[in-house]
């Protein structure tokens, strides 16, 4: 009997329509571009605090070390950044601040080099400061820039810092949370300078640069503002969060100016 060999007939394949046929590749592309944005979303949101974070502690760790084994030298004022033009102990901070002794303004720093230390122990930031504002070379390396327009820490006038508030190590997050009283420290080669917060501007305009004058003020809202010279702080960053519509401004008086000496017996 023989052996019948089964013959398969394989149907013929049908085409999509071309309708379907788009539908398809549009879905596909959907995915990939949805894949896309979320690695661009993860990399803005955590690669970019990460590496900011992880650069800006090991700046903060390299100063210190630096500090701690160069040589002590007597800080200067410089004119315009240093001296208070008061006696010895005498304040020149606005709304009754203190000062110990006279000011001991930080030396004028190179272009994008770090050479301060942030400190906000009300909202846990402890960040290099560059001197500039650059994204490039300062701000998205998660340090905090120096104005180079304005007073040098410790000095007489307006020392202005801006910071990033999402992404790129985020350093000024919360600067909303601080308050009246808090204490913000600035930490140099030379000396320590401690400044108390004493108003917050929750938003204002980018054009808005009269915040950062040598005695601080809003342009567009003249209710805040400064009317006697003094040692101020500024610390400006974008709000609302994940926005760079409109600035946040946060001001500070100096209280007190210590050695490092000093500065190192206090614990």
């Amino acid at each position: 009997m023989r052996e019948r060999i089964p013959v398969v007939v394989q149907g013929r394949r049908t085409r999509r329509p071309p309708v379907a046929r788009a539908l398809w590749a549009g879905a596909e592309l959907a995915v990939t571009l949805g894949a896309v944005l979320l690695l661009l979303v993860v990399h803005q949101l955590w690669w970019t605090n990460r590496q900011a974070q992880g650069d800006a502690r090991d700046r903060v760790a390299r100063l210190e070390r630096q500090w701690a084994t160069a040589p002590r030298q007597p800080a200067t004022p410089t004119p315009g950044e240093g001296g208070s033009g008061q006696p010895d102990g005498a304040s020149a901070a606005p709304d009754g601040a203190r000062r110990d002794g006279p000011a001991r303004a930080a030396s004028r720093p190179q272009p994008d080099l770090a050479y301060a230390v942030l400190r906000i122990p009300r909202i846990g930031v402890t960040a290099p400061v560059a001197q500039g504002v650059g994204k490039a070379a300062v701000l998205n390396r998660g340090y905090v820039g120096h104005y180079p327009q304005t007073a040098q820490p410790g000095g007489t006038g307006n020392v202005a810092l801006a910071g990033h508030r999402n992404t790129h190590g985020e350093p000024f997050r919360h600067l909303d949370r601080l308050w009246p009283g808090d204490t913000v420290r600035l930490d140099t080669a030379e000396a320590r300078f401690t400044y108390v917060v004493r108003k917050t501007l929750p938003r204002t305009t980018p054009g808005d640069g009269t915040v950062l004058a040598e005695v601080p003020y809003s342009s567009a809202h003249p209710a805040y503002r400064f009317s006697a010279p003094g040692a101020y702080l500024t610390l400006t960053t974008c709000t609302p969060e994940y926005s760079s519509a409109y600035r946040l401004v946060v001001w500070a008086v100096l209280r007190s100016t210590q050695s490092n000496e000093e500065a190192a017996r206090v614990p």
